[in-house]
């Protein structure tokens, strides 16, 4: 029998009850969009890239290797009240990421969209974000529907590091 070692997904099982990931930060939000950028530490933070009115951040916990999310500064979570410049930045880096991504890790499809509101299946459901997921042939295989087990190649830190050394400045 072949054993697979993922100790980083301990984080997201113990994270609570509801799945959403929490980082307690000094008074801090206790919204992860709106506190982590407040930070210094890009890097413990995963934020690949800071824009004027929204930031783009890996996924704590990804669906593939490379899972990014564009968010916006300003905490809401409605998409058709977005202001113009917000959802024109946003669309730019999601259109940048894709970019980055396929010169990086050439997938040969990705999965864009937004979850909005907890019962569409938003985590984090009061501060609207948008996910990129590259995707390849084969990226999904009997583990996530027998093991109920998701299987990442590669570390968030790994990839961060790596996507961080291509984005364009």
């Amino acid at each position: 029998m072949d054993h697979i070692a993922a100790p980083w997904r301990m984080d997201y099982i113990l994270s609570n009850s509801d799945n959403t990931p929490k980082e307690e930060v000094k008074g801090g939000t206790g919204c992860i969009f709106c506190d982590f950028p407040k930070l210094d530490d890009d890097e413990k933070h995963l934020i690949l890239h800071r824009g004027e009115h929204a930031f783009v951040i890996l996924n704590a916990f990804p669906y593939n290797p490379g899972h990014l999310m564009v968010v916006p500064y300003r905490h809401t979570a409605d998409f058709p009240g977005l202001k113009p410049e917000e959802l024109t930045e946003m669309t730019e880096l999601t259109q940048t990421a894709c970019k980055t991504l396929t010169e990086l890790m050439h997938p040969q499809g990705f999965n864009i969209g937004m979850n909005i509101g907890k019962i569409a299946g938003a985590g984090i459901d009061q501060h609207l974000h948008i996910h990129v997921v590259p995707r390849w042939g084969g990226d999904t295989n009997f583990m996530p529907v027998l093991g109920e087990v998701r299987v990442l190649s590669e570390a968030n830190y790994s990839v961060w590091k790596r996507l961080k050394a291509v984005w364009p400045k």
